[in-house]
C-alpha cells in the first residue's frame, strides 16, 4: 500500500525516505523499525515533531507521520516500551519529539497525556536495484560502524548530569566553541538518551566539525546493554573523521535507564578521559554525584556546572564544602572552556 506522509520524524534519518511511502501490514515489533501512523487528536503542549532537518513541525489530527519504534524512560516526560505484538490499527503513543513510538506507561503532569497514533503499517525500503518487494526499514540501515575493536587514543571530555535538563547540552556547546577557538578539530557526540537531533545540531552550530549521536549508530534509545558499544562506535568514527578532541554528552542522569552508568563503568572508554564536567541541578545533587562518581566508578569530577552554579549560593557550597571548581556554562562559558583547555594541556602534553 502507498501512503503520503505528512511528517517524517528525525529518528528515521538514517534511511532516506520520500513523502510517498510504501507500507506493509507485517510489522516487526522491535526497536528501530520504522512505521507509519496516523495522529489522533490535537494537543496544545508537546504537539510538535522534529523532522529530518531538525525543524519542529506542528502535528494536526489526521496527519500521517513516519516514526520509529522505541522505548523511553524520562523522568520529566513520557515513559513507554515497544509491545511484543503490533498490528495495523493498534493505538500507540508518540513518546518524544524525535518520533519515537511505543506504548506509554507513564506521563509527567507538566506535559499531559501523550499524543495517540494509530499504526498504519511498517515502512518498506528498496535497497536492491529493481527490487519491488522491499524490506522493513530499520535505522540500522546506513548507520555508522566502528572498524576497530579498540577505542582510539583520543582525549574525551565527558559531560554528565545528575538528571535530564541539568544544563549538559549548554555546557557541551560552550566547550565545543572554546576548544574550536583554540584551534582544535573538535568532534562532538551524544552517547545516550532517546532519539532527537536538536542537541547535535547545536553542537555543530557552536563549532563542532563533526557531531553524531547514538541514532547515527543505529540505536533509537540507548540502554545499559547498548550504551558502551554505541559510545565506542561514536568515538571510533569521530577519530576516523579527524577529531583531535571529543566532547561527549551523556544524556539523562548518572542513575537513569539509558546506560550512563554503564559507560562510566567501562574502563576502555574511561582510559581516554581528559576531563569530566558534571552538571547538577542543586547542591544536594552535586554532593551526591561527587560521592557516587568516586565510590561506584572511581572517578573524580574536574569541574561542576549546571543550575546549581547559577549564583554565588551554589558556587560557594561547591567550592567550600565539596572542594570542587564551579563554573557556570551560561554566564562564564569562556572560563569553562579555558579550564578544560588547561586540563587538556596538562594531561596530553599541550593543546594550546
Amino acid at each position: 500500500m502507498r501512503l503520503w506522509a505528512d511528517k517524517i520524524a528525525s529518528a528515521t534519518r538514517n534511511v532516506p525516505l520520500r513523502r510517498e511511502i510504501h507500507v506493509t501490514p507485517e510489522i516487526v515489533a522491535q526497536e528501530g523499525y520504522i512505521v507509519a501512523a496516523r495522529a489522533c487528536g490535537e494537543k496544545t503542549v508537546y504537539n510538535q515533531l522534529e523532522d529530518i532537518y531538525g525543524r519542529l513541525v506542528t502535528l494536526h489530527d489526521g496527519d500521517i507521520i513516519v516514526g520509529v519504534l522505541g522505548h523511553r524512560n524520562a523522568l520529566q516526560g513520557y515513559s513507554g516500551f515497544v509491545p511484543d505484538m503490533i498490528h495495523v490499527g493498534r493505538r500507540l503513543q508518540l513518546l518524544n519529539t524525535g518520533g519515537v513510538i511505543g506504548q506509554c506507561t507513564s506521563a509527567n503532569i507538566d506535559v499531559g497525556p501523550p499524543l495517540d497514533v494509530v499504526i498504519l503499517g511498517a515502512v518498506l525500503t528498496f535497497p536492491e536495484f529493481e527490487d519491488r518487494s522491499g524490506v522493513p526499514a530499520h535505522i540500522r540501515m546506513n548507520a555508522i560502524v566502528c572498524s576497530s575493536e579498540n577505542t582510539p587514543n583520543i582525549p574525551i571530555v565527558f559531560v554528565v548530569g545528575t538528571c535530564m535538563n541539568s544544563g549538559k547540552t549548554s555546557a557541551a556547546c560552550k566547550l565545543v566553541r572554546r576548544l574550536a577557538l583554540h584551534g582544535l578539530a573538535v568532534g562532538a557526540c551524544k552517547m545516550t538518551g532517546v532519539s532527537l537531533r536538536r542537541d547535535t545540531l547545536q553542537m555543530s552550530d557552536y563549532g563542532a566539525r563533526w557531531a553524531f549521536s547514538f541514532t547515527d549508530a543505529g540505536v533509537v534509545s540507548t540502554s545499559p546493554q547498548t550504551a558502551p558499544a554505541v559510545a565506542r562506535t561514536l568515538v571510533c568514527h569521530l577519530a576516523q573523521c579527524g577529531a583531535e578532541v571529543i566532547v561527549a554528552e551523556l544524556g539523562d542522569g548518572i542513575l537513569g535507564d539509558y546506560g550512563v552508568a554503564a559507560i562510566l563503568a567501562d574502563t576502555q572508554l574511561m582510559r581516554s578521559t581528559a576531563a569530566i564536567v558534571l552538571c547538577a541541578n542543586d547542591p544536594v545533587a552535586a554532593w551526591g554525584a561527587k560521592q557516587l562518581m568516586a565510590e561506584r566508578f572511581g572517578l573524580a569530577i574536574d569541574v561542576l556546572s549546571g543550575p546549581t552554579t547559577d549564583n554565588l549560593v551554589g558556587t560557594r557550597f561547591i567550592e567550600k564544602e565539596l572542594g570542587l571548581t564551579a563554573i557556570n556554562a551560561r554566564t562564564h562559558g569562556e572560563a569553562l572552556g579555558d579550564f578544560i583547555v588547561r586540563r587538556l594541556a596538562d594531561r596530553k602534553g599541550g593543546y594550546q
